[in-house]
C-alpha cells in the first residue's frame, strides 16, 4: 500500500469568475484544486482524492502531478459554481451552485496510508458524517468549516450553523475557518475568542483565515503572521492554499509558528498571480526573506 503525508479530498468545479469590472474567466476550482498544490510545494507526500464526473476527467489534468497521486471519485455530476465579485479585493461576492457532486462515501476512499486526511468541502453535504467517523480510525483528520456551513438552497448560497459541531468537532486534529464562519460556528466577532472556543470544544489546532492576517491557536500557543501580497489578482482560493501549505508543514514536521509563517508567505505570494499557486518551497521562503 502506497504511503503518503496527506490526502486531499473533496469535489474540484468548474467556476465561473465575474470580476468588479465585468471580465469573465472560466476555469477549474474547489478547495482541493487550491489545497493541493500548496500542500506538494511545502514537500508533503500528497493524494488528492476528487469528486468530479468521469466525464469531466481532464480537470484532473490540472492538478499536474503524477496521475498515481490522483484519484477520480465518481459522480453523477460536477459541482459548477458562479462567483460574481463587487469589489477590487474579492471580499464581497455572490456564489451561486447550478450543480453539486454527491456525497463522498468511506467505500470509495483510494487504499493508500496517510498520516492526515483533510476534508477540503465546498458545500454541506460533501461528507456525511459516517465518513469523518472512518477517516478519524484511519489517521489524523483536518476539515474546511466551509463544507459543513454552506448550504446549497435551489442554487443560492446560503449559510447555517453546523448542528453536529459538538459530536464531530473533537475529531478535528485541524479545523480552518475564516472569520465569517467563525463567527457562524461561536457567535464570536473577535477572531482570538473565536479560536478559543473552537479549541474548547474540541478542535485540537484552529486556524482562522483573514484578509490581514492569519491566525493559529492550539490551546497553549496563539500565533498570528500578516498577508503581505502586493496586489489581490490571485484572491480566489486564499484560505484554501492557506490551510493546504499549512497542513503540510505540519505532517512535515514543523511547530505551529514555523507552519503558519511559511503558508501566509506562500498564500501572499501566491494572491499576486491568477489561479493556483505554481511556485515552489524555495520560492516561498526567498519571498519570506524579502517581506517578513
Amino acid at each position: 500500500m502506497k504511503q503518503y503525508d496527506l490526502m486531499i479530498l473533496g469535489p474540484a468545479t468548474r467556476d465561473v469568475n465575474i470580476d468588479y469590472t465585468g471580465a469573465v474567466d472560466r476555469s477549474c476550482g474547489g478547495a482541493v484544486t487550491f489545497c493541493t498544490p500548496a500542500a506538494v510545494a511545502a514537500g508533503a507526500k500528497v493524494l488528492a482524492a476528487v469528486k468530479i464526473s468521469p466525464d469531466d476527467r481532464d480537470i484532473l489534468d490540472t492538478f499536474h502531478m503524477d496521475p498515481a497521486d490522483v484519484a477520480l471519485l465518481p459522480s453523477h455530476k460536477t459541482t459548477i459554481m458562479r462567483n460574481e465579485y463587487f469589489t477590487p479585493d474579492r471580499e464581497r461576492r455572490n456564489s451561486r451552485c447550478d450543480a453539486q457532486s454527491d456525497p463522498i462515501t468511506p467505500a470509495e476512499l483510494p487504499e493508500a496510508s496517510c498520516r492526515l486526511y483533510h476534508l477540503a468541502g465546498l458545500l454541506y453535504g460533501d461528507f456525511p458524517n459516517e465518513l469523518i467517523e472512518h477517516l478519524h480510525e484511519r489517521g489524523m483528520v483536518s476539515a474546511d468549516a466551509q463544507g459543513f456551513l454552506r448550504h446549497n438552497e435551489n442554487g443560492k448560497m446560503v449559510f447555517h450553523d453546523w448542528k453536529d459541531k459538538l459530536t464531530y468537532l473533537p475529531y478535528m486534529n485541524f479545523l480552518k475557518t475564516d472569520a465569517a464562519e467563525a463567527e457562524i460556528l461561536t457567535g464570536y466577532t473577535d477572531r482570538v475568542s473565536a479560536a478559543r472556543q473552537l479549541y474548547d470544544w474540541g478542535a485540537r489546532e484552529v486556524l482562522i483565515s483573514h484578509n490581514t492576517e492569519m491566525l493559529a491557536y492550539d490551546g497553549k500557543r496563539l500565533c498570528t503572521c500578516p498577508v503581505k501580497a502586493r496586489n489581490l489578482s490571485g484572491r480566489t482560493g486564499r484560505g484554501d492554499t492557506t490551510f493546504g501549505a499549512y497542513l503540510a508543514m505540519r505532517v512535515t514536521g514543523a511547530d505551529m509558528v514555523e507552519a503558519l509563517g511559511y503558508a501566509t508567505a506562500c498564500v501572499s505570494l501566491k494572491m499576486e498571480t491568477p489561479g493556483v499557486f505554481r511556485g515552489t518551497r524555495a520560492d516561498v521562503e526567498a519571498y519570506r526573506r524579502l517581506f517578513y
